[in-house]
């Protein structure tokens, strides 16, 4: 399969790639433009998602250590949510084994509208820290658990789902949770990785020339959050979840086709 794919395709996944990486950086999203581009290189789903997974590793990690160095992460504030984040990624990776994600993909199209709408009536919304509603020891195991257990079995819009719990859970603003969220987002990518390739659902070589073109693209996207206004990531924000949204839907309506 690895060798059935011409320089020319690999330059497109690349190109896929880089652009995945900038938006998921900023906004998340990044799988909207990989895993359908994997597809259309002839992937079977199974190896499509599997990859997915190598080079998204890349770019979740080059923006985690992008926003580290620029001081809006502290790996050790995070601990307990990586471990729980994991444990749930793996938990999740077994049960899609074994169930199919069917009710996940009515449900989390209603969950991404109730997102968008209060983004459109909160427009302060992550403008400035505020109060934490709950106490970190509480919410980081919950959300970990549960966010890395969704992104193990399904998995669009986990990014989403993780910068608002951070923003409407810790009270942090939009920057400082978009930068949190690569952190766990890394942890459960890697762990859900590491179960595809276990079952050998990993290619090498498409997985890496994109993974180069995710590392690239996370760190310009981090970059530009870094030095641009909160309101840049509100923005982007709102454009992924729509677009997530939209293709959520319209893959429930090629199933009921």
């Amino acid at each position: 399969m690895e060798t059935s794919l011409s320089l020319f395709t690999l330059g497109l996944l690349w190109l896929a790639s880089l652009v995945a990486g900038f938006v998921d950086a900023i906004a998340g999203g990044g799988g909207l433009i990989t895993l359908p581009a994997l597809l259309a290189a002839g992937l079977p789903p199974h190896l499509a998602l599997g990859t997915n997974k190598l080079q998204s590793s890349f770019g979740s990690l080059s923006a985690a250590l992008h926003y580290r160095q620029g001081g809006l992460v502290r790996f050790r504030e995070l601990a307990v949510g990586i471990l729980f984040t994991f444990i749930g990624a793996a938990s999740g990776t077994l049960a899609v084994q074994a169930l199919r994600p069917g009710l996940l993909r009515l449900l989390i199209p209603v969950l991404l509208t109730a997102v968008l709408v209060w983004t459109f009536l909160s427009p302060q919304l992550g403008e400035h820290d505020e109060h934490a509603r709950l106490d970190a020891r509480l919410f980081l195991p919950l959300a970990g658990l549960a966010l890395g257990f969704y992104d193990g079995f399904f998995g669009p819009g986990t990014g989403t789902f993780w910068t608002l719990f951070l923003v409407a859970g810790l009270g942090l603003n939009l920057k400082t949770a978009t930068a949190r969220t690569k952190v766990v987002n890394f942890t459960s990518n890697v762990t859900s990785l590491g179960f595809f390739a276990l079952g050998g659902h990993v290619l090498l070589l498409p997985g890496l020339v994109m993974g180069s073109g995710q590392f690239l693209g996370a760190r310009l996207g981090s970059r530009l959050v870094m030095r641009r206004h909160v309101r840049l990531v509100r923005v982007m924000f709102r454009v992924v979840v729509t677009a997530t949204l939209l293709k959520l839907v319209l893959d429930l309506l090629e199933l009921r086709a």
